[in-house]
């Protein structure tokens, strides 16, 4: 037999190279077609619910309302104010007062409410729990009843004279006015700490299921308690879900609007600039000042990112330094 026979046919590779490359050219095409198409209605959504509002309201803030004719009857529109609206709101008492109160709400309601989620959720998950979906359940019902219905509920429990609790403090030999002044912002504290400390205690709970429970049997059989487990391997794991929970309550705080708007008509220690949002509110609404409210509410979005990401990396820095 001949050499020409036992040998395969072998392919030139003039022939191969240009089919292998047109296939090398095409794929990424239609990787990169099919990426934007699943993209496109996330960035549709994303440009029509946030970009388009936050363009709009910085229009706003950038322009001012000008009556024209005698006693400013002759007609209004708006003309270019730069950043006088800027400086309106960062010389205004009232909405510093309110972005100082909610700053002082934050750093005292957000680490009991994160440290409380984290209590429940590591009871939940511990390897003697019993009833674990119902009391799973019942810590996150309250997250299911909207800001406003849980601000009336709490306000029944606050209004003296048809509150138990308060009725139950004065049998007591007890005096206890939860919307006064000195102690109405704790009350909206306890009214936002019922509301998400289950929303909260859920995010911690799926890191934990995360966790491979081999770390768990190992640190068992090298004889650490329960305690040990938790602090040293639990705590540490689910640090990812504890930032992501703190930043949306640094977020939430600074949103703080339905609970003071609500309780208002009972609390006389709360007014129209008692939180920025409320601030806003009042401007736009009540005092037909539209553009001052729109700079008052991007002053509120850049601080909320300021801090959001200064947290964020305040975050990542203890944790660079741990490792």
């Amino acid at each position: 037999m001949s050499r020409d026979t036992l040998d395969p046919p072998v392919a030139h590779p003039h022939h191969a190279t240009p089919g292998r490359s047109r296939r090398t050219t095409r794929r990424p095409t239609r990787h990169t077609r099919a990426a934007v198409g699943l993209l496109l209605p996330f960035l549709t959504l994303f440009a029509l619910c946030f970009l388009a509002p936050l363009g709009y309201a910085v229009h706003e803030s950038l322009h001012r309302t000008e009556r024209t004719g005698p006693l400013g009857l002759g007609g209004e529109h708006d003309v270019f104010a730069g950043l006088a609206n800027y400086t309106h709101a960062l010389a205004d008492d009232r909405f510093l007062t309110g972005f100082a109160r909610v700053l002082l709400f934050g750093a005292v309601q957000i680490p009991l409410m994160i440290a409380l989620a984290t209590a429940l959720a590591l009871l939940l998950e511990s390897a003697s729990a019993r009833g674990v979906p119902f009391f799973r359940t019942a810590f996150f019902l309250p997250y299911g009843v909207p800001g406003v219905i849980a601000s009336i509920l709490w306000g029944f429990l606050y209004v003296p004279g048809i509150s138990p609790l308060v009725t139950l403090a004065q049998t007591l030999g007890r005096h206890v006015d939860f919307l006064a002044r000195g102690t109405v912002l704790w009350s909206i504290a306890n009214i936002v700490t019922w509301q998400f400390t289950g929303y909260n205690m859920l995010v911690l709970i799926a890191q934990l299921k995360a966790v491979p429970s081999e770390l768990y049997e190992a640190a068992r059989i090298d004889g650490a308690n329960a305690w040990h487990t938790a602090r040293y391997i639990k705590i540490p794991l689910i640090r990812p879900a504890l930032t992501l929970t703190c930043v949306f309550s640094i977020i939430g705080t600074l949103q703080l609007f339905a609970e003071p708007m609500v309780l208002r008509p009972l609390a006389s220690a709360i007014d129209s600039g008692y939180t920025p949002n409320l601030h806003a509110y009042s401007e736009a609404f009540v005092g037909n000042n539209q553009h001052l409210a729109a700079a008052e509410a991007v002053l509120l979005a850049l601080a909320a990112c300021v801090l959001s990401f200064g947290f964020l990396r305040l975050a990542g820095g203890h944790g660079t330094d741990r490792r």
